[in-house]
């Protein structure tokens, strides 16, 4: 799948802005490989607060918002191996929203790096997370301190939301919107 065009890009990235918690996240800046961020929590036990929050209704209602389209519901989140995930679920298609929880700037940087790899990366996204890019497949993946956060775009319709949009739009519009959540990740 190609580049978006600039002109839906901007206006993708600029609708973020009128979703609630969804202030646009701040830009990319590299890390010190040795530096944790300030913010950053190692992988646990149980998910952490803004893994869940992924698939909350705080969430739910941010992406509704966003696409200008609910929902027909959202499967149950499943956590497995430090990876907290979900389905919204809509008339024609759904994505998945995953999110990795690791514990070091080395590990989430071999693991981003990894995942670059396995899914291919047409394209780096600027200003979102720490790292991100577009898949081959069109889905988007960001990296926010010791987490990867992955909106698999690869069940959805051509068409999706008000205006249509592609499925690689639609992930980039949510992944934006979920970034712009996770203020302590």
């Amino acid at each position: 799948m190609g580049r978006l065009p600039r002109a839906v890009l901007t206006a993708v990235l600029g609708a973020t802005v009128l979703a609630g918690c969804s202030a646009p996240a701040a830009p990319a800046q590299p890390l010190p490989s040795a530096l944790a961020p300030a913010t950053a929590e190692p992988a646990g036990d149980t998910p952490s607060a803004s893994a869940v929050l992924v698939c909350s209704d705080e969430a739910e209602e941010d992406i509704t918002e966003a696409l200008a389209l609910p929902p027909q519901g959202i499967d149950t989140p499943t956590w497995s191996d430090h990876v907290y995930s979900c389905r919204y679920r809509f008339a024609d298609g759904a994505f998945t929203l995953s999110v990795k929880e690791l514990s070091s700037v080395l590990e989430t940087t071999a693991f981003f790096d990894e995942t670059a790899r396995r899914l291919g990366s047409v394209h780096t996204l600027d200003g979102l997370g720490e790292g991100a890019f577009v898949t081959t497949g069109g889905s988007v993946v960001v990296r926010k301190d010791f987490k990867v956060l992955v909106v698999d775009d690869t069940a959805l319709p051509p068409g999706l939301g008000t205006p249509p949009l592609t499925p690689s739009q639609v992930a980039l519009l949510v992944a934006r919107t979920i970034i712009g959540c996770w203020t302590g990740a």
